[in-house]
């Protein structure tokens, strides 16, 4: 015979109305946000790995909304006013999210956010220059403000390998991602909801009266509504909606007297780097294997954990003679030909709110909140 669950266990996983699956930022924020609506309905978080698995816990903490480079990509595939659109979203995201979190919580710092170009990207940085204005005016129109947003700015922090003059978006911040997903958790418990960790969902099936998960630890679970907050993994329960993309990051011992303060963007944003207790945080190279880090392995590679290896050595910190890596990692988003979230009803029961594009600290918690919110209808 199989694994079977007592009594006990039995009784605790009936008379379930929302389960979500995902603990990350949008899973947990959108459980909140279902109890904020109504307290008395019975929530339930499933997730794989002990802590979060996929972005959530494994980016690098960007507060932001794009870099000058990333919004002029962006351009390319999208209309002026979808622009907007993309900017306000990221923007008010992240004021769902410190509705949640309270700045001082979760150290939500504003440093600026900085853009360089290493001195091969002549013609880049050029055009970046050139379009400042109509870059300033996209986001002052999504942001509602007046006052100059994305300015030029002289290297001051001894960067290597770069033009002398980069951009600045005044209004970036970051924060510090292991406290967030804490104070998240600590406020999904006090207003009982249940996080299973360890269970990893094979699938589901729709019944007449329920959902049926099935579930790898757990065997099945029926809930009323089934809501998928899985980004990067969602294709290995609904196929199709998501490109999963991995991330790889790494983080030194700290560095006495280091000059970095803020975060910052390269190559479009695929390089991105920040200061975090005296240490150095970078990440990205996945334009360097595109195909190789369309995976949803959290393994790390040999080809781009060298190259950002590179990166400190030869443009961050070229004048520091020895430095420690403290950790490698990596993590896995979703992606699509669109950056905006896919926010759906698959069915009458079955709900999704994934494909963040990267940008899960600014939008996982409006994305969660809409989640709750269509599934109530």
């Amino acid at each position: 015979m199989g694994k079977l669950n007592s009594y006990w266990e039995q009784n605790q996983l009936k008379g379930i109305d929302y389960t979500i699956i995902g603990a990350g930022i949008t899973g947990l924020s959108c459980a909140l946000r279902l109890k904020k609506m109504d307290p008395s309905k019975r929530v339930v978080v499933l997730e794989k790995g002990v802590m979060p698995i996929g972005a959530s816990m494994k980016n690098a903490g960007f507060a932001c909304f794009g870099s000058v480079s990333e919004i002029l990509s962006d351009a390319q595939h999208h209309t002026e006013q979808e622009l907007i659109d993309l900017i306000r979203s990221r923007s008010a995201g992240l004021e769902v999210l410190k509705s949640l979190v309270p700045p001082q919580a979760m150290d939500f710092e504003v440093h600026g956010g900085f853009e360089f170009f290493t001195t091969d990207q002549e013609q880049l940085a050029a055009s970046c220059m050139a379009k400042l204005d109509f870059v300033n005016g996209i986001a002052q129109e999504a942001l509602s403000s007046q006052s100059v947003i994305f300015q030029e700015v002289k290297n001051r922090f001894g960067f290597g390998q770069v033009l002398g003059t980069g951009l600045v978006n005044v209004k970036e911040g970051q924060l510090n991602v292991g406290k967030m997903m804490r104070h998240l958790l600590q406020r999904c418990a006090q207003e009982d909801i249940w996080i299973i960790p360890g269970v990893e969902v094979l699938g589901y099936h729709e019944g007449p009266n329920s959902c049926i998960v099935h579930c790898k630890a757990l065997g099945d679970l029926s809930t009323e509504k089934l809501l998928l907050a899985t980004n990067g993994f969602t294709n290995g329960i609904a196929a199709g909606l998501v490109t999963p993309a991995r991330a790889q990051v790494m983080i030194t011992e700290p560095i006495p007297q280091l000059q970095v303060k803020g975060t910052f963007h390269m190559e479009e944003g695929y390089y991105y780097f920040r200061n975090i207790d005296q240490r150095l945080l970078i990440g990205g190279g996945r334009h360097l294997d595109f195909d190789g880090e369309t995976t949803t392995s959290m393994e790390t590679t040999d080809n781009i954990q060298s190259a950002l290896d590179r990166m400190v050595r030869d443009i961050v910190l070229p004048g520091v003679t020895e430095v420690k890596i403290a950790a490698r990692w990596a993590g896995v988003m979703g992606v699509g030909s669109q950056k905006r979230p896919i926010i759906k009803a698959l069915s009458d029961r079955v709900f999704c709110g994934v494909r963040l594009g990267g940008m899960g600290v600014a939008i996982g918690s409006s994305v969660g909140a809409q989640l709750a919110e269509l599934s109530v209808k």
